[in-house]
């Protein structure tokens, strides 16, 4: 590759169709190109860095090294490009079809995704929102990076001059037994270390919080069950003798709340800390400033909303 003047530009749009969908067809729906396009661009784009760029793997195309390092640069020179072609200084959310790409971890989507949806539909009635979810926070820089998502809201990300982030919201810790359950009376230490243990681990470990503070003590508690879906955990609670210590958002919007009896841990848990991240090419982008602020108001109403509750 010798010059720009080279280089079909039209390439470089569907390179980054490609890193953000990881599938020739979809890809090619993304951009209003047929699947033999697509494929025949992939296969000049290949030739054009003389690397395989994207290889099969059974969860869809994986980016090679070459495609990873190719990612920021075509994506940030492709917005600037649209967003050179498209400015006008202003953003009206009410005639725009603009459409915004969101990483979203488990409990966000839940708590915040509704309310914001309905938010976007009464004040950008053509706007879109693309939501990929994730669940180590390492993924979610790794989106942005990468171009796949505009911004993304879970635990915070690491400290980087690259990756800009505000907090959003916060969730206390509550430890939950069944109304009935002889532990409902008082849930002190003792007792509480006394009992069988629900453990929320996306990541498969049997270890976390509860575990590192109780250890502060030379303590240790049983395990009766690890699963990695949060939000099934009260109604198993409410059905068994299991105790469960979760963020207070998780149990306040279960079905199963009336069945459960809410106590504060017996030891002291530091919250768990939800937030907005964005890369820094995107901070001046007019249409994305909006976005967040959205995504702000609505985590704000939140959290009002949860300390009214409490």
């Amino acid at each position: 590759m010798n010059s720009l003047q080279a280089v079909d530009l039209n390439l470089l749009v569907a390179f980054d169709a490609i890193m953000a969908e990881r599938s020739v067809t979809r890809a090619g729906a993304r951009i209003g190109r047929t699947q033999p396009a697509m494929s025949a661009a992939l296969a000049r784009l290949r030739q054009l860095f003389e690397d395989e760029l994207f290889v099969r793997s059974p969860s869809g195309l994986e980016p090679t090294p070459r495609a990873l390092d190719l990612a920021e640069p075509i994506g940030k020179s492709l917005r600037h490009a649209q967003e050179a072609l498209a400015f006008s200084g202003v953003f009206d959310p009410r005639s725009s079809s603009a459409s915004f790409r969101l990483g979203l971890s488990e409990h966000p989507a839940f708590v915040l995704l509704p309310k914001l949806l309905a938010a976007i539909r009464q004040a950008a009635p053509n706007i879109s929102v693309d939501v990929k979810g994730f669940v180590a926070r390492e993924r979610a820089v790794e989106m942005l990076d990468a171009g796949e998502v505009d911004a993304a809201v879970g635990v915070p990300v690491s400290s980087s001059p690259r990756i800009l982030s505000r907090l959003l919201f916060e969730e206390s810790f509550v430890s939950i037994v069944r109304a009935d359950h002889p532990a409902a009376r008082g849930l002190d230490l003792e007792t509480f270390v006394g009992l069988d243990h629900l453990l929320v681990s996306p990541e498969g470990d049997r270890y976390g919080h509860v575990d590192r503070k109780l250890s502060e003590f030379g303590l240790r508690r049983r395990l009766g069950l690890t699963l990695p879906q949060m939000y099934a955990a009260p109604a198993i609670v409410a059905e068994t003798d299991l105790v469960a210590t979760l963020m207070r958002g998780v149990v306040e919007v279960s079905d199963s709340r009336a069945r459960l009896s809410i106590h504060k841990p017996p030891i002291e848990l530091l919250p768990v800390s939800f937030a907005l991240s964005w890369h820094r090419r995107n901070d001046s982008h007019v249409g994305q400033q909006w976005f967040r602020e959205l995504i702000r108001s609505v985590a704000a109403a939140k959290q009002d909303q949860s300390e009214e509750l409490r």
